[in-house]
């Protein structure tokens, strides 16, 4: 398979606690972890991008000018349960945009994250 050529093909973030993210997203979104030492983990094809967390004692957040990575869910009220469900930490309740809705969360390690959906908006 040949990689596209200047399209996002990896995302990096930091990781306060490497096991607790991993088993977080694990759980929520059955993602699959290649460790490389102690410091990094990467996960592929499950999150529909390839990437991986690092070590490190920072977070990513909107508030600190960072990127938002933002899923989609065809169920988002579901969604948002499962993650509150596995420790992720609700920041933005389930609010309207044009287009759809969205609530933003954030991971063990907070990093800050989004999920919207266009099903069940008129």
């Amino acid at each position: 398979m040949h990689e596209q050529h200047e399209k996002i093909n990896y995302l990096e973030l930091p990781a306060s606690n490497l096991k607790a993210v991993k088993d977080f997203f694990e759980t929520v979104f059955q993602w699959q972890f290649t460790d490389y030492g102690p410091e990094y983990t990467a996960f592929s094809n499950s999150a529909g991008i390839d990437g991986g967390f690092y070590q490190a004692n920072c977070h990513s957040s909107t508030q600190n000018g960072a990127a938002l990575v933002v899923f989609y869910s065809g169920n988002l009220a579901a969604t948002q349960a499962k993650i509150a469900a596995a420790g992720g930490k609700i920041v933005k309740p389930i609010f309207s945009f044009p287009g759809g809705q969205r609530f933003h969360f954030t991971d063990p390690c907070s990093n800050e994250y989004a999920v919207w959906s266009d099903q069940g908006v008129d």
